[in-house]
């Protein structure tokens, strides 16, 4: 008779309603006022409206006119298209685009094979937490605020013929941005200066969140410093390392305004980024022959950003 009660008592409590996702979403949106729901909705569309306006649209544009012939000077309702005829130009009759080529594929390789495992070894060493790691860091990665227009000036001090610190110090008189045989070589030390301290800090923030007891257990079965890094802490890295891949080659891509700078992109140093330039805003005036060398920066660069972005969602999904 005593468990009787016990037993109409657990009758009498209903079951917990299963609270579904959708519910507790709407439930969430139902407790957010007027005013929060109108930020929200300006917070998302702003920058979508930012992004469509000033990415998506003028580079739906460019490859647009990269099948016409337009001088920007003309109505648009006048415009010929003239199909893959300026691509074909690019490639057959215009003495600049092989050499910028070159370049910017020597830029990537001296960017890949030096410069990022510069700035890799340089992220082990400052997460060792040695004396003064902390000014280190902020003096490594000082270049990657300064723009590379600045940097060129900055370098200039160092690469000046007459008043420059290497002609003094080497007792040399080598015209670093004015000889065609050693200007890219010079630019691209000075880019790589900035590119190390960019590399670092994404490393450096790498290697903060590898969990520490992988390095432990690699110590305890007597691996070495070097064989741990490698075998064991690289591959954690992984989403890192895609990232740094992706960064630099859009580097070498967009590398601008150091051969700006220096002249204009001539003389030793063509780029495709300067080559569209030289085009579009400069005296030729070609609106369509410069949005086809930009429509060629954009389909590799999506090369690229494609394989990035479909590496990240693959490791989501696991």
């Amino acid at each position: 008779m005593s468990d009787l009660p016990l037993i109409q008592a657990d009758r009498a409590v209903p079951p917990p309603a299963a609270t579904t996702s959708t519910g507790g979403r709407r439930r969430r949106l139902r407790l957010l006022s007027r005013t929060d729901r109108v930020v929200i909705t300006l917070m998302v569309l702003v920058p979508l409206l930012l992004v469509t306006g000033f990415v998506w649209l003028p580079a739906a544009a460019t490859v647009l006119l990269s099948g016409t012939n337009w001088d920007g000077i003309g109505p648009l309702n006048e415009i010929e298209f003239i199909g893959a005829r300026n691509y074909s130009d690019v490639v057959n009759i215009y003495p600049p685009f092989v050499p910028a080529i070159q370049h910017n594929l020597l830029w990537l390789a001296a960017l890949f094979v030096v410069a990022t495992p510069f700035g890799m070894f340089l992220a082990v060493l400052l997460d060792k937490e040695l004396r003064g790691s902390r000014f280190y860091q902020t003096a490594l990665y000082l270049p990657v605020v300064l723009s590379l227009a600045l940097i060129g000036f900055v370098w200039q001090l160092l690469y000046s013929r007459d008043q420059g610190l290497i002609n003094a110090v080497f007792g040399s008189n080598i015209d670093w941005y004015g000889d065609s045989s050693v200007n890219i070589w010079a630019v691209m030390i000075a880019s790589g200066w900035r590119h190390v301290g960019y590399i670092m800090l994404l490393y450096l923030a790498g290697l903060k969140g590898v969990d520490p007891s992988l390095r432990e257990a690699a110590a305890v079965d007597g691996a070495s410093e070097s064989r741990t890094f490698f075998r064991v802490v690289f591959p954690v890295l992984r989403p890192i390392n895609i990232i740094v891949l992706v960064v630099t080659v859009i580097e070498s891509l967009r590398a601008f305004d150091l051969v700006w700078v220096v002249n204009k992109g001539r003389n030793g140093l063509e780029l495709i980024s300067a080559l569209v330039t030289q085009n579009v805003v400069g005296e030729a005036s070609r609106i369509g022959f410069g949005s086809a060398l930009a429509t060629i920066m954009l389909v590799v660069s999506l090369v690229f950003i494609t394989i990035y972005l479909a590496t990240v969602l693959r490791e989501n999904r696991q």
